[in-house]
């Protein structure tokens, strides 16, 4: 059997899917198709990894594992039948940049609900440094923008048939996995992936948000001039301000307390919905994370 190839895929376009493929026979593989049109059977993730905890006992450890990118999280589960990723695991101390290679899980807790968690089963665990996290995204954005091209393309195909799509010069696996994908889910939600890539590519070319909120660009500033209230928008000066405080504010190496934040915010005047927003923005971006509920740390 050829081995399955390993997908850069964010977790927000992972995290989306529901649909559960293959699996016919004894060693059939299974794949979790997204969106998209991806037909995963095996994932290569970089990030932040941000939480790393023994859900099992002491005797039969499970450890489970959160990883961030820019769109959002990854959910990774080793024990007993993966024992080196699991060791390696319980040695890494959160935060860290890490890479996950690993097969492509789906979970459903309520079949009558229909509501599917998808995770991953990790093959191999190392700690990285930020240029591979960052290349990583790199090859995450190419793989986005093929799927999103390819999407684009068969929108108005009728009937869409994985025949018409080999015809057209998709690999055969590229065309089943669009197939399965419009037969599922219906037509894809472009825009939302046309954001999902931006985001990511912003947030690897930050001079694309070079202009803060006050001095917007040239061609906006001719057009019309901008409100106060759209100059106190999150942006990067507002998230290098928070990222600031929350450092001065972690004095005892456990986290900057949310009120202490929030009433240091309202001194330098940013309002409480513009820190959430900057939190969040920080959050995605693996700067920060929450070690305990109402404590956030920089990364």
């Amino acid at each position: 059997m050829n081995r399955e190839i390993a997908w850069r895929l964010f977790a927000g376009e992972y995290n989306d899917s529901n649909l559960e493929a293959g699996g016919g026979g004894e060693r059939a593989p299974t794949y979790v198709v997204t969106p998209l049109g991806a037909r995963v059977n095996r994932l290569f993730v970089v990030g932040v990894l941000t939480d790393v905890e023994n859900v099992g006992t002491d005797g039969q450890p499970m450890w489970r594992a959160r990883i961030s990118d820019p769109t959002g999280t990854f959910h990774v589960y080793a024990g007993q039948y993966q024992p080196e990723a699991a060791a390696k695991l319980a040695k890494i101390k959160p935060p860290a940049f890490a890479a996950v290679m690993g097969k492509s899980r789906t979970y459903s807790p309520d079949q009558a609900k229909g509501t599917v968690y998808t995770s991953i089963r990790p093959e191999m665990v190392k700690v990285v440094d930020e240029n591979v996290r960052d290349y990583w995204i790199l090859e995450a954005c190419r793989s986005l923008k093929q799927r999103l091209a390819a999407m684009r393309e068969v929108q108005g195909m009728d009937p869409l048939t994985k025949d018409a799509l080999v015809a057209l010069g998709y690999p055969e696996e590229a065309a089943e996995g669009i197939v399965s994908a419009v037969e599922h889910y219906g037509k894809a939600d472009l825009a939302r992936y046309g954001s999902l890539l931006a985001e990511a590519l912003r947030y690897l070319l930050p001079e694309h948000r070079a202009f803060a909120p006050e001095e917007p660009p040239p061609a906006a500033r001719a057009t019309k001039a901008v409100s106060k209230e759209k100059a106190r928008e999150p942006g990067e000066d507002v998230e290098e301000k928070v990222l600031a405080l929350i450092g001065e504010l972690d004095k005892d190496g456990k986290g900057a307390p949310w009120d202490a934040l929030l009433a240091s915010a309202a001194k330098g005047g940013v309002r409480k919905e513009i820190l959430e927003e900057a939190v969040n923005e920080l959050l995605d971006k693996g700067l920060v994370y929450e070690p305990v509920l109402g404590r956030m740390k920089k990364i």
